[in-house]
């Protein structure tokens, strides 16, 4: 089976690394530093226990220059995922299988709307990674992956996923199959929604958050009000309280960057439209209120925008006078 990684930044380096070694895989990306250096010298992986290992997996920033894949993985930023979607099509043979294993919502629907809904399934990864260098990745923590066996794709896409299973476990990663992902979905956003926001706000890793208290009410009301949302769309968590996951996640991975906190290191655009935003979205019309993800949305957009200068590093005072929530407890 071949396998094309499409998206080259932390997660999918981390998979291309892994699974390159026992199988047939390509990354596919963009950024021609990376390409050139890791063509070059590869790529160094530091693991979870803080060995280091330096893997040589193929990777170009042409999707001409690979023969048709049979599965292709799409990790690359919500914001890319038309671009992707257009690479992908290219990539894939016609009775190939694409799977997200993008943060936020509405990945699956913009793949699908290229792709065809036979071709294309979700799936959710508590994998975490960071980018260090262009070429270096830190293997920041282990978690489950589940694939979707979605009831919409063909047959030829429905025999691929146990085998891309199999594969994942094959390369060491903690992977399942699952008839419906809605519900991981919106618990990995009620997470996202409750960590990644304040650590790209205060530039700290996850840790810090759970270390002062009004930080912690903060992620409880975010996490919160995605449970709100979820319920009111019919859709049961994973865990029976999304605060608590939420606090839980930061605990278990203290010295991680968030995705989000990378971009914003990086002066990159971020996902906040995809998670707070796609949240604040979806209440609106349901007529839920979440003025947490609404605001932590505005504030993350405004830095991204250079309309709202850098906090200092840690300043809680300063994000909770940006926060402002006292003005809407009585609401709550």
């Amino acid at each position: 089976m071949k396998i094309a990684v499409v998206g080259v930044g932390a997660l999918g380096s981390l998979l291309g690394a892994y699974l390159g070694e026992i199988g047939d895989v390509v990354m596919v990306g963009h950024w021609r530093e990376q390409v050139d250096t890791l063509q070059a010298n590869g790529l160094l992986m530091i693991r979870p226990d803080g060995t280091q290992t330096r893997f040589e997996p193929r990777i170009v920033d042409d999707p001409r220059q690979v023969d048709p894949v049979d599965v292709a993985l799409v990790v690359v930023k919500s914001r890319q995922t038309e671009v992707a979607a257009q690479t992908t099509a290219e990539l894939l043979k016609e009775d190939g299988l694409a799977i997200t294993l993008q943060n936020g919502l509405n990945n699956y629907e913009k793949l699908r709307d290229v792709l065809g809904e036979q071709r294309v399934t979700l799936g959710v990864t508590a994998e975490g990674a960071m980018m260090i260098d262009v070429a270096q990745v830190r293997h920041a923590g282990r978690g489950p992956t589940h694939f979707g066996r979605n009831s919409l794709l063909g047959d030829a896409q429905l025999v691929k996923l146990p085998q891309v299973v199999d594969l994942f476990s094959q390369a060491g990663f903690e992977a399942y199959l699952v008839d419906d992902t809605d519900a991981l979905v919106w618990g990995k956003l009620a997470v996202n929604a409750a960590i990644n926001p304040l650590t790209a706000l205060l530039r700290v890793p996850n840790g810090f958050l759970v270390e002062h208290e009004a930080l912690v009410n903060i992620m409880r009301r975010a996490a919160g009000e995605v449970a709100d949302v979820a319920e009111a769309l019919g859709i049961d968590l994973p865990f029976p309280d999304a605060a608590a996951r939420a606090i839980e996640v930061a605990q278990a991975t203290a010295g991680n960057r968030s995705s989000m906190l990378q971009d914003v290191t990086r002066g990159a655009p971020t996902e906040v439209e995809a998670i707070c935003g796609a949240v604040a979205k979806i209440a609106r019309d349901l007529g839920v209120y979440t003025p947490v993800n609404v605001r932590l949305c505005r504030l993350v957009s405004q830095i991204e925008g250079r309309k709202l200068p850098l906090l200092e590093q840690g300043d809680v005072a300063g994000l909770l006078d940006l926060l402002d929530l006292d003005s809407i407890k009585n609401r709550l």
